[in-house]
């Protein structure tokens, strides 16, 4: 999915001009790194609120028109007001197409009503990790990762190495552990300890 945001540079500065920006319904931002400048932003809010609530926006790379000049960019940061729909402020890190990306990408879990150890034996998903550090040039960034849960029985889990990631997409191990991403579990009981039963079983 391409998304498009349109801004302008913003000159006035301070938290003065940033809360005369907000009463006027637009949000102050920065676009950073490359080899340009960092450059403030300004953006309309109601624009913005609605694609941050679409999950693919906060992984895409998005095409910012900054003054008429389109440029690629990734979100790397929004402040939100602690109780208010309203976005205080909005970070932006340029995207340079050669170089590899590092970013969080959610897993997007399907097929988890027809598992076997859901739909015959009334088992548990256990949603260990609901998002991954990956790393791909710009053109491979994915906007989510699929984990196919259909095969999944009581005490089975799907580890990292297990994905099937999209070509050019590397996963990031901040561990040397294989980690489990997501398992089915009998009610009250945990993934190991059913993987502990099925083994004293046999």
């Amino acid at each position: 999915m391409q998304f498009e945001l349109i801004a302008q540079a913003r000159t006035l500065q301070g938290t003065g001009a940033s809360r005369r920006l907000r009463r006027a319904g637009t949000v102050p931002g920065i676009v950073y790194g490359g080899e340009a400048a960092p450059v403030s932003i300004e953006t309309s809010h109601n624009e913005l609120l609605l694609k941050l609530k679409k999950e693919a926006f906060h992984s895409s790379v998005i095409d910012l028109v900054l003054d008429g000049k389109k440029e690629q960019v990734l979100l790397r940061d929004y402040q939100m007001h602690a109780y208010r729909p309203l976005v205080l402020h909005i970070d932006f890190q340029r995207v340079d197409a050669t170089h590899e990306l590092h970013v969080k990408v959610p897993f997007h879990f399907i097929n988890e009503e027809i598992a076997p150890g859901v739909k015959l034996n009334g088992g548990l998903v256990n949603h260990v990790m609901t998002e991954i550090d990956v790393q791909c040039l710009a053109a491979d960034l994915p906007g989510f990762i699929e984990v196919d849960l259909s095969a999944l029985k009581i005490g089975d889990s799907i580890h990292l190495s297990q994905l099937k990631l999209p070509k050019g997409v590397k996963i990031v191990h901040h561990t040397a552990d294989d980690s489990v991403v997501v398992g089915v579990v009998g009610k009250g009981g945990s993934t190991e300890a059913a993987e502990g039963e099925a083994a004293a079983a046999e």
